[in-house]
């Protein structure tokens, strides 16, 4: 896997989740965006490390949404 594949990536999910207007589980990420695991995982590591999205846990589901600043 190439750096910038990750950072490709990274930027289809936070696409998926902008334009899905959503928080997303792990398997609904990988579903919607077709990557695989690793791929994926790398590419929410990126988004996390760079403050793009945030991290939340319901009923025991975790799930990942873009970080929306409010001021």
């Amino acid at each position: 896997m190439k750096k910038n594949d990750i950072g490709t990536n990274a930027g289809l999910v936070w696409r998926t989740l902008y334009y899905k207007g959503k928080k997303m589980t792990f398997n609904e990420l990988l579903q919607e965006t077709g990557l695989t695991a690793i791929d994926l995982s790398s590419a929410i590591g990126w988004l996390a490390r760079e403050d793009k999205v945030v991290f939340t846990q319901e009923n025991d589901e975790e799930f990942t949404d873009i970080y929306r600043d409010t001021y």
